[in-house]
């Protein structure tokens, strides 16, 4: 199935248009406040959790024409929220492919398990869609090259969902470090919440035929062939190594990134890394409860990355520290050590979403100018790198070396097989 090609795919499923099972008044009332030439249509690939009502719907809202899942309740769902919401009825579909071959879709996304991010997004750039990506951008390092080569050859708008980068706290972090706030930069400390797989499955239950209306063999896709359990799917899936990295790229897309950012690595990377790791001691999941990593850059700056249960949001960040004091960078706010730093300092009022309707805008408007958004694909590349190096190091209990430029683990060839991943037939990254 995933080796159709789209024009065989319409053919077998005499489709010429998604919209075609919309009346004409429905289609219409669509983009009615907009002018044909402002409107920017958008798919949803995947509409649960992150995905769904309580999350990108909500900034993607008035732009949503189309909603693919493969469980028939977060499609009911989020028809639903769209209707009560603005009142449109958009299309509803279990199979991405139909969103991309829409001539009625100008850009899709993907908030879709971490397996799937690398062949949805090439897929849709080929099909010429501009791409909104949830983080981490990759499973797996080697992941990133294909994906960006995609955007560039058909010159494709991708932004990668770590919305940080659009709010005002962060970017006036940023701004102060690079302008010298601090001073020379010594270490940078990034901390991440613990995993709340018990908090939502609760303990683990036995596997099971998949429910009614959940094609669970095309959720895997090109991850290993396993039996469905609950408490692997949905939002559980990020705590299981077939299908991300646990918190490390969870929050560490966020965190680090915001790390790679202010130290002006965006198109570079830590020249060694190592670190720790404790496990649930009961096996109930795969990733790690806490972990304790170390990230050395080639210019001696030294970034400490601990991952520590029970920590609340606002400890959870990323902490500057140079040669006259430190700067603390959460959602929400800046903490600076002294308090002095920030006396001349004009402290933005965080509202909470403010960061999501912003990163949303930013890629609307992108679409239409063709700039470069605030997290290119490339951005959500190098920050996913070093969050994948840190789960190599603890996975493997080495000392990884890596070169940035050639972006290769140096000297081990056993480490080097951690930076890909095999895909279950037939799916493949080619």
């Amino acid at each position: 199935m995933a080796q159709l090609s789209r024009r065989s795919f319409l053919q077998k499923s005499a489709v010429g248009g998604l919209f075609m099972g919309l009346s004409a008044k429905s289609y219409r009332a669509t983009f009615a406040a907009v002018p044909p030439s402002e409107q920017v249509r958008i798919g949803m690939i995947g509409v649960g959790n992150q995905g769904g009502p309580k999350n990108n719907m909500k900034y993607f809202l008035n732009n949503i024409v189309a909603l693919c899942d493969l469980d028939q309740n977060y499609l009911g769902e989020a028809a639903g929220f769209l209707d009560q919401q603005i009142g449109r009825k958009a299309v509803m579909t279990d199979d991405y492919r139909r969103l991309l071959d829409s001539r009625d879709i100008d850009a899709v996304v993907v908030t879709v398990p971490d397996q799937w991010h690398a062949l949805m997004t090439i897929e849709a750039c080929q099909a010429g869609k501009d791409v909104y990506c949830e983080k981490p951008l990759t499973l797996v390092v080697n992941e990133g090259k294909p994906m960006i080569a995609a955007a560039r050859k058909h010159k494709r708008v991708v932004q990668t969902g770590t919305m940080q980068r659009s709010g005002e706290e962060f970017k006036l972090a940023v701004r102060l470090v690079q302008e010298g706030l601090l001073g020379k930069i010594s270490s940078v400390n990034v901390t991440l919440p613990g995993p709340n797989w018990i908090a939502r499955a609760g303990k683990p239950v036995p596997d099971s035929a998949p429910p009614e209306g959940f094609d669970f063999n095309r959720w895997l896709g090109p991850a290993p062939l396993r039996p469905y359990n609950q408490n692997r799917v949905h939002y559980l899936f990020r705590f299981f190594w077939d299908y991300s990295g646990g918190q490390q790229t969870n929050f560490g897309a966020h965190h680090l990134d915001i790390a790679q950012w202010g130290l002006g690595m965006d198109d570079s990377g830590p020249v060694t890394v190592e670190g720790s790791a404790v496990y649930n001691p009961d096996g109930w999941y795969e990733t790690p409860d806490s972990t304790d990593i170390v990230y050395t850059y080639s210019n001696g700056v030294r970034l400490n990355c601990r991952q520590k249960p029970g920590t609340p949001s606002k400890e959870q960040g990323t902490e500057f520290v140079g040669e006259k004091g430190s700067l603390f960078v959460y959602r929400g706010g800046l903490i600076a050590n002294p308090p002095e730093l920030l006396k001349e300092v004009e402290v933005p009022r965080i509202v909470n979403s403010d960061a999501n309707f912003a990163h949303v805008q930013n890629f609307i408007d992108c679409i239409k100018s063709r700039e470069t958004p605030a997290a290119d694909i490339s951005i959500g590349h190098r920050s996913a790198t070093v969050c994948h190096l840190g789960n190599i190091a603890v996975r493997t209990n080495k000392k990884i070396n890596w070169d940035p430029h050639s972006e290769t683990i140096v000297g081990d060839t056993e480490a080097s097989e951690w930076l890909t991943k095999e895909y279950r037939k037939p799916w493949t990254l080619a």
